[in-house]
């Protein structure tokens, strides 16, 4: 079985490398060169796209993750069966699934036919992420959900909680995607604005995506196309 990997956050992200280690160092890594967070479903076509080959299972892209997908199916491993999108530093809950780069590139492979699946981790500040523990709770979902039936034309989003030290173990919750937007707020300094969302403010209905990953266990959303 080949797997895809790859991410937003660019192909030295020590998030890459931690699903790389959660899959058993098993996959082909195409990933961007640079950071492309929040990039949405953006595809490059009319420019051409610079692919390096590192290693016989890692190339680097120049272009958005969803270029990355579409490559690798079309150009690099046409046997792929999954594609497998993250860790991505920083969550995609809700209605980021419509601007994350990470989320797309699981999107395209859906659209190809291939399912998929997008991990991200939640950052709760100022807390740092653990790549370590990061790496054992996907490996505990992959476990789950590459063995879990997927209708066609789907993809899985999941959602790492932040945890402080000594918490429970969280456990992989199946939970609905919150509607709810983003707090959205600017920093105004003359004619030039500066985003500054406040996530964790966000908010969280009952059993929703949001609510699950906020209150310590991993959300697993099943989106359709």
């Amino acid at each position: 079985m080949t797997f895809i990997l790859t991410n937003d956050d660019g192909i030295d992200a020590p998030g890459i490398r931690a699903l790389h280690n959660a899959l058993g160092k098993k996959g082909i890594i195409v990933a961007p060169k640079d950071p492309h967070s929040g990039c949405g479903h953006k595809v490059t076509t009319h420019q051409p796209i610079h692919l390096k080959k590192r290693s016989e299972t890692e190339y680097c892209v120049s272009g958005t993750p969803a270029d990355c997908t579409r490559l690798a199916l079309t150009q690099i491993a046409k046997e792929t069966k999954w594609v497998l999108s993250g860790i991505n530093a920083g969550g995609n809950l809700g209605v980021d699934v419509y601007i994350s780069g990470t989320v797309a590139a699981v999107r395209e492979s859906a659209m190809h036919g291939i399912p998929g699946i997008a991990i991200s981790h939640w950052i709760k500040r100022p807390l740092l992420i653990d790549w370590e523990i990061a790496t054992k709770w996907t490996t505990k979902v992959l476990d789950s959900l590459l063995n879990y039936p997927i209708p066609p034309n789907s993809f899985w989003n999941v959602n790492l909680p932040h945890l402080e030290i000594n918490c429970p173990e969280p456990e992989i919750i199946f939970c609905e995607m919150s509607t709810h937007p983003l707090p959205v707020d600017y920093r105004v300094d003359g004619e030039f604005y500066y985003y500054q969302g406040e996530y964790a403010k966000r908010k969280r209905s009952e059993g929703t995506d949001v609510d699950v990953c906020f209150s310590g266990n991993i959300s697993v959303t099943l989106i359709k196309l």
